[in-house]
């Protein structure tokens, strides 16, 4: 058996050692330190936001974001259904409500029509929802200007998760920068890791001051420990930022990388029943993962699942699309506003293996097991 094609696995790009040697030299392995400021400046000069805070995990960034804005138990939070359990996990912290809205076709994101019912409909109950969570999924941007002009209107702020989408674009800028706050994730299998990370970002200097405190702690500041508020250990460490600095340096390349193995699938998997996420006019999306529909009716019978299993016998990974949080035991009796999309999604949908480290060889060794199992109509027929 050839060694195993992971889903999306960490790419060192070989300029981590000289950050990380560095704080070796000088004693910074606590937390914080000069990588982490580095590291902080130079994410936000990618961006172009004013203010950064790198973090342990998006999930911390999330629940930070949350406090700030000042969600307590009883208050309701809007988020995307179709989406990791780690947007949601956060409002729950909080003893909030997650109200959970459905998706749309074009980008498979939050969609605006079901966030408007769904403000409508609460307010009608005499409980105005307290923020927005909008998600970009697998790197695609949602429907940004419609989403933020019912935001506006309502008077909602708005969390974008861009955990899966560093080096995405709508209409030429950044993802995560256009709300309140973004946050990121430097998980090993994001575009970029720092090992375990995330990162609050905003243009509101409040915002991410506040961050930052509540993220050491809430120290005080005073010679002793003195505390005021609950305080979280969320700070990213300097070696951790160290690594993020040199994975940043070829974030670009790797969003190159992403999308040519998207374009190298489009190019290939040309067959009845097998269809993909395309980008609308103003989306860029990073391709973080490239997803797949596999519609067994067009097909002949073949369904994601035995393309993933079939994969899985040759040591090549992939996985189901996100199941919606409204199917999660953990959340499907909280309210959601629905439609069907994420779930349809879910039953047709799967995750290719898309590391930018993947080779030409790896490439065309996935694209010819899928062809051999859409040949073959039955996975279990197949003699490999």
């Amino acid at each position: 058996m050839s060694s195993k094609i992971w889903l999306s696995s960490p790419h060192l790009s070989g300029n981590e050692m000289k950050y990380i040697d560095e704080a070796f030299k000088t004693n910074w392995i606590a937390p914080l330190g000069p990588n982490v400021n580095a590291f902080e400046n130079e994410l936000g000069e990618y961006l172009n936001v004013k203010h950064v805070a790198a973090l342990i995990s998006g999930s911390s960034a999330i629940h930070l974001a949350l406090i700030i804005l000042g969600i307590k138990s009883g208050d309701e939070v809007l988020v995307s259904s179709f989406t990791f359990s780690a947007t949601v996990n956060p409002i729950v912290y909080q003893g909030a409500i997650p109200i959970l809205i459905d998706s749309e076709e074009d980008t498979w994101n939050m969609s605006p029509d079901l966030l408007e019912e769904a403000i409508v409909d609460r307010l009608s109950k005499g409980k105005k929802p307290k923020a927005i969570i909008v998600v970009h999924l697998y790197g695609m941007p949602a429907k940004i200007d419609e989403i933020f002009s019912i935001a506006k209107i309502y008077d909602i702020p708005v969390i974008e998760d861009a955990a899966e989408a560093l080096g995405s674009k709508y209409k030429g800028k950044p993802v995560g920068t256009f709300g309140d706050m973004g946050i990121l994730s430097f998980n090993g299998n994001k575009i970029i890791t720092t090992s375990g990370g995330g990162a609050l970002i905003s243009d509101n200097i409040e915002y991410v001051n506040q961050a930052r405190f509540l993220a050491t702690q809430a120290r005080d500041n005073a010679p002793y420990y003195q505390h005021s508020h609950i305080g979280y250990n969320y700070r990213m460490s300097n070696i951790l930022a160290g690594i993020g600095r040199g994975q940043l340096e070829v974030i670009e390349e790797r969003v190159k990388q992403r999308r040519e193995n998207y374009n190298f699938y489009y190019e290939h998997l040309k067959f009845p029943g097998i269809s993909f996420l395309t980008e609308i006019e103003e989306c860029f999306s990073n391709r973080w993962l490239t997803t797949i529909l596999v519609d067994p009716i067009k097909t002949g019978g073949v369904t994601s699942s035995d393309l993933r299993l079939g994969l899985e016998k040759q040591n090549i990974e992939s996985r189901p699309l996100w199941k919606p949080m409204h199917l999660q035991p953990i959340f499907r009796n909280y309210p959601s506003y629905l439609n069907g999309v994420s779930e349809r999604l879910f039953d047709l949908g799967l995750c290719l293996p898309s590391g930018s480290n993947l080779s030409a060889t790896d490439k065309n060794e996935i694209y010819s097991f899928i062809k051999l199992i859409l040949s073959e109509k039955k996975i279990h027929d197949i003699n490999f």
